[in-house]
């Protein structure tokens, strides 16, 4: 896939089958739409493209909103999908101005001299989100595009979304946040020196820094992981919390217990796929309870995972 950030350096394709949208979390909704654009591509003999936007135009008008992925990790889930071009465009003031006619004039046919537009059935563009499939089909008749809609996706008779993956997520609710994305949720940090409490019990941890503080962290607790460093990968156990065993921690931490795995791996970049909800956070006595109840949150994790590299295939390539 070729990724371009600057409209004008957009080539001029032959036959351009475009779709656009913020896409966040690529989840199967997203995926329905990507599909769609690739495969009309072929049939036509064509070039599938995607037209994305950063930061997230909710961002930009000051909602305070955290993504499911980071820019990197979206452009990486919507290459994986065979997507031939993406052009990802700085939403800033000049394009929240653009009326949905200049949206559809300067992106659609200025830019990706669109020949097929597929769009999803919700989507909306321009100032004040007045372009939307209406808008298109009532003067489809003055573009040099065709245009297809794309209804949404259910699952289970519920209509995926972003935002009901938010939810999910904040809820601890993991089993629902798979399902809508159709893989595991990944967080992925720098590991940085932490307290080494962990060791002093038998769980060693590597403490992550989130370099990108738009990226949603899941609920406080515990959760069985699959953690990939470099092209390896180890099932484990990841903690969100303050630590409330010794004493509470006014900053929120993120650790993880890599099973079968002792290098040093400070500085580096690993990333974590949420597999399962183990527990909430919790208080202890002292640290002998606490290491009695993370041997049996560890025995609960193999267990998960042991299953869920035969019901769940490992699919990410994030890292």
């Amino acid at each position: 896939m070729q990724t371009f950030y600057e409209a004008h350096k957009f080539p001029v394709l032959p036959f351009a089958i475009v779709s656009s949208g913020t896409f966040d979390g690529v989840h199967l909704g997203h995926q329905s739409i990507l599909q769609k654009v690739v495969e009309t591509a072929r049939q036509y003999n064509g070039q599938s493209v995607i037209v994305t936007f950063f930061p997230h135009p909710r961002m930009f008008f000051g909602q305070e909103l955290k993504l499911l992925n980071t820019l990197n990790e979206r452009i990486e889930l919507i290459a994986q999908t065979g997507i031939d071009y993406l052009l990802v465009l700085k939403f800033d003031e000049h394009l929240a101005n653009f009326s949905a006619e200049e949206f559809v004039e300067k992106i659609y046919i200025q830019t990706t001299h669109a020949r097929k537009l597929i769009l999803g059935y919700d989507h909306h563009f321009g100032k004040d989100r007045k372009g939307n499939i209406d808008f298109l089909k009532g003067n489809l008749y003055r573009y040099p595009f065709d245009l297809q809609e794309i209804e949404a996706k259910l699952v289970e008779q519920t209509t995926i979304s972003s935002t009901k993956i938010r939810n999910a997520l904040l809820n601890g609710d993991i089993n629902t946040a798979t399902k809508y994305l159709g893989r595991y949720y990944a967080l992925s940090g720098r590991v940085i020196t932490g307290d080494r409490i962990g060791r002093t019990i038998g769980f060693p941890t590597a403490n992550l820094q989130i370099l990108e503080n738009y990226k949603l962290i899941p609920a406080e607790g515990i959760y069985a992981v699959w953690v990939t460093i470099g092209a390896r990968r180890y099932g484990g156990m990841l903690y969100i919390g303050k630590r409330p065993v010794i004493g509470t921690d006014a900053e929120l931490r993120i650790e993880v217990n890599i099973f079968e795995f002792d290098e040093n791996i400070y500085h580096q970049t690993i990333s974590t796929e949420f597999v399962a909800f183990l527990r909430t956070d919790q208080p202890f006595e002292n640290l002998e309870a606490l290491q009695a109840q993370l041997v049996e949150d560890k025995k609960n994790a193999l267990q998960i995972l042991q299953y869920s590299q035969s019901a769940f295939p490992f699919t990410s390539k994030l890292a």
